[in-house]
Protein backbone atom coordinates (compact mmCIF):
# COMPACT_ATOMS: atom_id res chain seq x y z
CA UNK A 1 0.00 0.00 0.00
CA UNK A 2 2.84 2.39 0.78
CA UNK A 3 4.27 2.05 -2.71
CA UNK A 4 1.03 2.83 -3.85
CA UNK A 5 0.07 5.79 -2.34
CA UNK A 6 3.83 7.19 -2.82
CA UNK A 7 3.54 6.63 -6.77
CA UNK A 8 2.73 10.45 -7.38
CA UNK A 9 6.28 10.97 -5.32
CA UNK A 10 7.82 8.56 -7.50
CA UNK A 11 6.50 10.03 -10.68
CA UNK A 12 7.29 13.80 -9.37
CA UNK A 13 11.11 12.07 -9.07
CA UNK A 14 10.75 10.72 -13.09
CA UNK A 15 9.84 14.22 -14.21
CA UNK A 16 12.38 15.97 -12.02
CA UNK A 17 15.01 13.62 -13.23
CA UNK A 18 13.65 14.03 -16.78
CA UNK A 19 14.12 17.84 -16.56
CA UNK A 20 16.32 18.79 -14.14
CA UNK A 21 19.45 16.58 -15.42
CA UNK A 22 19.99 19.19 -18.17
CA UNK A 23 20.88 21.04 -15.44
CA UNK A 24 24.08 18.91 -14.41
CA UNK A 25 24.83 17.56 -17.54
CA UNK A 26 23.16 19.76 -20.17
CA UNK A 27 26.07 22.37 -20.82
CA UNK A 28 28.77 19.36 -20.75
CA UNK A 29 26.18 17.21 -23.61
CA UNK A 30 25.80 20.51 -25.39
CA UNK A 31 29.44 21.28 -25.93
CA UNK A 32 29.69 17.64 -26.40
CA UNK A 33 32.50 17.32 -24.15
CA UNK A 34 30.46 13.99 -22.36
CA UNK A 35 28.41 11.58 -23.76
CA UNK A 36 24.85 11.53 -23.02
CA UNK A 37 25.05 8.00 -21.66
CA UNK A 38 28.67 8.57 -19.04
CA UNK A 39 26.30 11.83 -18.12
CA UNK A 40 23.08 9.77 -17.13
CA UNK A 41 24.96 6.99 -15.61
CA UNK A 42 27.47 9.32 -13.57
CA UNK A 43 24.40 11.45 -12.51
CA UNK A 44 22.12 8.60 -11.27
CA UNK A 45 24.45 7.37 -9.50
CA UNK A 46 25.24 10.97 -7.31
CA UNK A 47 21.98 12.07 -7.18
CA UNK A 48 21.29 8.96 -5.32
CA UNK A 49 23.99 9.09 -2.89
CA UNK A 50 22.84 13.70 -2.61
CA UNK A 51 19.24 12.26 -2.01
CA UNK A 52 20.13 9.51 0.83
CA UNK A 53 22.93 11.20 2.84
CA UNK A 54 21.91 15.04 2.97
CA UNK A 55 18.75 15.23 1.82
CA UNK A 56 16.92 15.99 5.61
CA UNK A 57 17.76 19.30 5.54
CA UNK A 58 15.53 21.33 3.00
CA UNK A 59 13.19 18.22 3.38
CA UNK A 60 12.58 20.03 6.86
CA UNK A 61 11.89 23.06 5.47
CA UNK A 62 9.55 22.30 3.12
CA UNK A 63 7.21 20.46 5.53
CA UNK A 64 7.08 23.16 7.86
CA UNK A 65 5.54 24.91 4.80
CA UNK A 66 2.16 22.99 5.36
CA UNK A 67 0.24 20.64 7.10
CA UNK A 68 0.19 17.49 4.26
CA UNK A 69 0.16 15.02 7.39
CA UNK A 70 -1.94 12.24 5.77
CA UNK A 71 -1.15 10.21 2.90
CA UNK A 72 -3.54 10.57 0.81
CA UNK A 73 -3.04 14.53 0.67
CA UNK A 74 0.27 13.81 0.17
CA UNK A 75 0.02 11.47 -2.93
CA UNK A 76 -2.57 14.31 -4.15
CA UNK A 77 -0.05 17.15 -3.73
CA UNK A 78 2.45 15.01 -5.22
CA UNK A 79 0.58 13.99 -8.35
CA UNK A 80 -0.60 17.97 -9.16
CA UNK A 81 3.56 18.43 -8.66
CA UNK A 82 4.54 15.61 -11.04
CA UNK A 83 1.90 16.18 -13.80
CA UNK A 84 2.37 20.35 -14.04
CA UNK A 85 6.81 19.22 -14.45
CA UNK A 86 5.64 16.23 -17.01
CA UNK A 87 3.78 18.44 -19.28
CA UNK A 88 6.84 21.59 -19.42
CA UNK A 89 9.37 18.52 -19.85
CA UNK A 90 7.34 17.24 -22.43
CA UNK A 91 7.24 20.52 -24.36
CA UNK A 92 11.24 20.34 -23.80
CA UNK A 93 11.28 23.57 -21.15
CA UNK A 94 12.92 23.46 -18.66
CA UNK A 95 10.65 24.45 -15.41
CA UNK A 96 11.17 24.72 -11.14
CA UNK A 97 10.26 21.15 -9.44
CA UNK A 98 10.28 23.65 -6.48
CA UNK A 99 8.00 26.06 -7.91
CA UNK A 100 5.46 23.23 -8.72
CA UNK A 101 5.59 21.47 -5.35
CA UNK A 102 5.12 24.65 -3.31
CA UNK A 103 1.79 25.60 -5.22
CA UNK A 104 0.36 22.04 -4.79
CA UNK A 105 1.27 22.04 -1.24
CA UNK A 106 -0.40 26.08 -0.87
CA UNK A 107 -3.39 24.71 -2.85
CA UNK A 108 -3.54 21.60 -0.86
CA UNK A 109 -3.93 23.85 2.35
CA UNK A 110 -6.42 26.19 0.87
CA UNK A 111 -8.26 23.03 -0.14
CA UNK A 112 -8.26 21.65 3.37
CA UNK A 113 -8.48 25.58 5.25
CA UNK A 114 -4.83 25.04 6.73
CA UNK A 115 -2.29 27.96 7.14
CA UNK A 116 0.87 28.47 4.94
CA UNK A 117 3.91 28.87 7.63
CA UNK A 118 5.05 31.90 6.06
CA UNK A 119 8.16 31.74 7.56
CA UNK A 120 8.73 28.43 5.74
CA UNK A 121 7.16 30.43 2.42
CA UNK A 122 9.25 33.51 2.46
CA UNK A 123 13.06 31.39 2.83
CA UNK A 124 11.67 29.54 0.22
CA UNK A 125 10.40 31.92 -2.57
CA UNK A 126 13.66 34.26 -1.50
CA UNK A 127 16.08 31.61 -2.97
CA UNK A 128 13.75 31.76 -6.17
CA UNK A 129 15.78 35.39 -6.59
CA UNK A 130 18.72 35.01 -4.42
CA UNK A 131 19.63 31.58 -6.61
CA UNK A 132 20.03 32.59 -9.78
CA UNK A 133 21.81 35.94 -8.43
CA UNK A 134 24.13 33.56 -6.59
CA UNK A 135 24.41 31.47 -9.56
CA UNK A 136 25.14 34.47 -12.10
CA UNK A 137 27.82 35.84 -9.47
CA UNK A 138 29.90 32.33 -8.89
CA UNK A 139 29.56 31.67 -12.63
CA UNK A 140 31.18 34.98 -13.32
CA UNK A 141 33.95 34.73 -10.57
CA UNK A 142 34.80 30.93 -11.88
CA UNK A 143 34.86 32.40 -15.24
CA UNK A 144 37.56 35.15 -14.79
CA UNK A 145 39.26 32.18 -12.19
CA UNK A 146 39.45 30.20 -15.78
CA UNK A 147 40.63 32.87 -17.82
CA UNK A 148 43.43 34.03 -15.24
CA UNK A 149 44.82 30.38 -14.30
CA UNK A 150 44.56 29.80 -18.14
CA UNK A 151 47.14 32.48 -19.10
CA UNK A 152 49.14 32.23 -16.37
CA UNK A 153 49.56 28.46 -17.26
CA UNK A 154 50.55 27.11 -20.52
CA UNK A 155 49.15 23.96 -21.52
CA UNK A 156 48.73 22.57 -24.80
CA UNK A 157 45.31 22.58 -26.11
CA UNK A 158 45.04 18.66 -26.07
CA UNK A 159 45.98 18.35 -22.91
CA UNK A 160 43.85 21.31 -21.84
CA UNK A 161 40.20 19.89 -23.36
CA UNK A 162 41.23 16.27 -21.32
CA UNK A 163 41.61 18.70 -18.05
CA UNK A 164 38.25 20.41 -18.74
CA UNK A 165 36.26 16.85 -20.07
CA UNK A 166 37.68 15.58 -16.59
CA UNK A 167 36.46 18.37 -14.70
CA UNK A 168 32.92 18.07 -16.66
CA UNK A 169 32.90 14.70 -14.98
CA UNK A 170 33.70 15.44 -11.28
CA UNK A 171 31.88 18.93 -11.43
CA UNK A 172 28.80 16.81 -12.74
CA UNK A 173 29.19 14.37 -10.40
CA UNK A 174 29.33 17.09 -7.53
CA UNK A 175 26.19 18.61 -9.50
CA UNK A 176 24.27 15.56 -9.37
CA UNK A 177 25.07 15.10 -5.68
CA UNK A 178 23.88 18.69 -5.04
CA UNK A 179 20.64 18.21 -7.11
CA UNK A 180 19.39 14.63 -5.06
CA UNK A 181 20.35 16.35 -1.51
CA UNK A 182 18.51 19.16 -2.43
CA UNK A 183 15.84 18.73 -4.63
CA UNK A 184 14.48 15.16 -2.71
CA UNK A 185 12.44 17.43 -0.54
CA UNK A 186 10.52 18.04 -3.67
CA UNK A 187 10.24 14.82 -4.35
CA UNK A 188 9.37 12.87 -0.71
CA UNK A 189 9.49 15.52 1.75
CA UNK A 190 5.56 15.41 1.49
CA UNK A 191 5.64 12.14 2.59
CA UNK A 192 7.74 12.00 5.58
CA UNK A 193 5.40 13.27 7.82
CA UNK A 194 2.65 10.71 6.56
CA UNK A 195 4.64 7.60 6.43
CA UNK A 196 6.58 6.92 9.58
CA UNK A 197 9.04 4.29 8.62
CA UNK A 198 11.30 2.12 11.17
CA UNK A 199 14.85 2.35 10.87
CA UNK A 200 16.16 -0.24 8.41
CA UNK A 201 20.01 -2.20 9.45
CA UNK A 202 21.73 -3.10 6.79
CA UNK A 203 24.87 -4.46 8.77
CA UNK A 204 27.50 -1.53 7.58
CA UNK A 205 24.99 0.96 7.79
CA UNK A 206 21.11 2.08 8.81
CA UNK A 207 19.14 4.40 6.93
CA UNK A 208 16.04 6.04 9.19
CA UNK A 209 12.84 5.88 7.28
CA UNK A 210 13.03 9.23 5.57
CA UNK A 211 16.12 7.95 3.66
CA UNK A 212 14.26 5.10 2.91
CA UNK A 213 11.92 6.86 0.76
CA UNK A 214 14.72 9.59 -0.04
CA UNK A 215 16.59 6.22 -1.65
CA UNK A 216 13.34 5.23 -3.54
CA UNK A 217 12.76 8.86 -4.65
CA UNK A 218 16.78 8.88 -5.48
CA UNK A 219 15.58 5.85 -7.76
CA UNK A 220 13.15 7.17 -9.73
CA UNK A 221 15.00 10.87 -10.05
CA UNK A 222 17.77 8.56 -11.79
CA UNK A 223 15.09 6.87 -14.15
CA UNK A 224 14.07 9.54 -15.43
CA UNK A 225 17.42 10.78 -16.43
CA UNK A 226 17.85 7.45 -17.90
CA UNK A 227 14.81 7.62 -19.97
CA UNK A 228 13.65 10.62 -21.17
CA UNK A 229 16.51 14.09 -20.10
CA UNK A 230 18.19 14.13 -23.39
CA UNK A 231 16.21 16.38 -24.99
CA UNK A 232 15.79 18.93 -21.77
CA UNK A 233 19.41 18.56 -22.11
CA UNK A 234 19.97 19.54 -25.61
CA UNK A 235 17.68 22.41 -25.14
CA UNK A 236 19.72 24.05 -22.30
CA UNK A 237 23.25 23.28 -23.80
CA UNK A 238 22.50 24.82 -26.92
CA UNK A 239 19.91 27.33 -26.97
CA UNK A 240 20.36 29.54 -24.50
CA UNK A 241 23.92 30.39 -25.20
CA UNK A 242 26.39 29.18 -27.14
CA UNK A 243 28.94 27.63 -24.84
CA UNK A 244 32.46 26.68 -24.74
CA UNK A 245 33.72 23.19 -22.66
CA UNK A 246 35.39 25.55 -19.96
CA UNK A 247 32.12 27.48 -19.92
CA UNK A 248 29.96 24.37 -19.72
CA UNK A 249 32.42 23.44 -16.44
CA UNK A 250 31.85 26.54 -15.06
CA UNK A 251 27.93 26.66 -15.09
CA UNK A 252 28.05 22.98 -13.91
CA UNK A 253 30.40 24.02 -10.84
CA UNK A 254 28.08 27.24 -10.17
CA UNK A 255 24.75 25.71 -9.91
CA UNK A 256 26.10 22.69 -7.57
CA UNK A 257 27.67 24.90 -5.18
CA UNK A 258 24.30 26.62 -4.57
CA UNK A 259 22.49 23.40 -4.38
CA UNK A 260 24.86 22.55 -2.19
CA UNK A 261 25.08 25.57 0.05
CA UNK A 262 21.36 25.76 0.97
CA UNK A 263 20.82 21.71 1.42
CA UNK A 264 23.90 21.24 3.95
CA UNK A 265 23.21 20.98 7.25
CA UNK A 266 26.75 21.22 8.58
CA UNK A 267 27.70 24.41 6.66
CA UNK A 268 24.39 26.27 8.21
CA UNK A 269 25.29 25.23 11.19
CA UNK A 270 29.22 26.70 10.96
CA UNK A 271 28.29 29.60 9.86
CA UNK A 272 25.58 30.31 12.89
CA UNK A 273 28.85 29.05 14.72
CA UNK A 274 30.27 32.36 13.90
CA UNK A 275 27.17 34.44 14.73
CA UNK A 276 25.98 34.67 11.24
CA UNK A 277 22.35 33.51 10.44
CA UNK A 278 22.05 30.38 9.67
CA UNK A 279 21.82 29.38 5.88
CA UNK A 280 18.16 28.42 4.87
CA UNK A 281 18.13 24.84 4.48
CA UNK A 282 15.59 25.28 1.44
CA UNK A 283 14.59 23.16 -2.02
CA UNK A 284 15.77 25.35 -4.52
CA UNK A 285 15.22 25.81 -7.94
CA UNK A 286 18.22 24.11 -10.10
CA UNK A 287 16.42 25.36 -13.56
CA UNK A 288 16.53 28.86 -12.23
CA UNK A 289 20.25 28.49 -11.01
CA UNK A 290 21.53 26.92 -13.88
CA UNK A 291 20.31 29.76 -15.84
CA UNK A 292 21.23 32.52 -13.52
CA UNK A 293 24.90 30.67 -14.02
CA UNK A 294 24.50 31.20 -17.72
CA UNK A 295 23.89 34.16 -17.94
CA UNK A 296 26.81 34.97 -15.67
CA UNK A 297 29.14 33.53 -18.13
CA UNK A 298 26.89 35.94 -20.61
CA UNK A 299 27.71 38.82 -18.83
CA UNK A 300 31.40 38.24 -18.40
CA UNK A 301 31.33 37.56 -22.37
CA UNK A 302 29.63 40.32 -22.95
CA UNK A 303 25.35 41.21 -23.05
CA UNK A 304 24.92 40.77 -26.97
CA UNK A 305 26.45 36.98 -27.01
CA UNK A 306 22.84 35.90 -24.74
Amino acid sequence: MIILFISSGLFLGWTLGANDAANIFGSAVGSRMVSFTRAAVIASVFVILGAVLQGSGASDTLGRLGSVNAIGGAFTVALAAGITVYMMTKAGLPVSTTQAIVGAIIGWNIFTDNAVDSKSLTQIVSTWITGPIIGALFAYLLYHMIKVIRRRIKVHLLFYESYIRTGLLITGAFGAFSLGANNIANVMGVFVPSIPLGEADFGIFTLTGAQQLFFLGGIAIAAGIVTYSKRVMQTLGNNLLELTPEAALVVVLAQALVLFIFSSSALSRLVAATGLPPIPLVPVSSSQVIVGAILGVGLYKGVRNI
